[in-house]
């Protein structure tokens, strides 16, 4: 169950929407009441994360009071990305601030996403080539993925080459990750939720069939 939270001096989150750094100190700068047209009044207040130097921006109906909303909001993983890709997208986000760490997870949730289609043999690579080839991705999420294979692989291998990442690397490793995921698993997912929800309508529309006449 989720914490409450308050608007007081400290947001006390368990990680920074930004850098998701754990138990970030996130201190208010200030804060205002606002009044809506019909006289509504709601207290705002912006806090920032003394790790990231982001801010976050929360809202109560009074000061001190219980948070009813949140932006950014704290980021999660859709629960349709299967286990163990799933835990391997959370590491990655919350090791931000550690990002030759973030970036290898990264790189584990896009492998273990493409064993939970069956792509089990061969190299990381060569699997994201036979997705691409089968349709199962598109060609440019495979040249996308290819980057952020090597990103990680200079980490594995301490390329000398290759530039210290930095947590803009690691945020990009992780999005690209994410967007596997939606692809993979979260739109199949929504795909045949709607046809089953459609299916089950008594009063569906069927498509006229081949050479037959519209009403009148």
């Amino acid at each position: 169950m989720r914490k409450a939270l308050y608007l007081s001096e400290q947001l006390e989150l368990d990680r920074c929407p930004h850098c998701a750094v754990a138990h970030p100190n996130l201190s208010r700068l200030n804060n205002w009441r606002t009044s809506a047209a019909l006289g509504y009044e709601h207290e705002w207040s912006v806090y920032m994360c003394h790790t990231c130097g982001a801010l976050v921006t929360a809202s109560a109906a009074r000061l001190n009071g219980s948070v009813d909303a949140i932006f950014p909001q704290p980021k999660g993983e859709p629960q349709e990305i299967p286990m163990p890709a799933r835990r391997s997208l959370t590491q990655c986000r919350e090791t931000f601030h550690a990002p030759e760490a973030s970036i290898m997870l990264a790189a584990k949730a896009i492998d273990e996403m493409l064993k939970a289609v069956g792509r089990t043999d061969g190299s990381l690579y060569s699997r994201l080539r036979q997705a691409a080839e089968e349709h199962l991705i598109t060609r440019e999420m495979e040249i996308w993925a290819h980057n952020i294979r090597l990103d990680a692989n200079d980490q594995r291998h301490a390329d000398t080459v290759a530039g210290i990442p930095t947590s803009a690397d690691a945020e990009r490793c992780y999005r690209f990750a994410m967007a596997l995921g939606e692809y993979l698993f979260v739109l199949p997912a929504m795909v045949t939720k709607g046809v089953r929800d459609s299916e089950g309508k008594t009063n569906r529309v069927n498509p006229p069939e081949a050479g037959s006449e519209s009403p009148a």
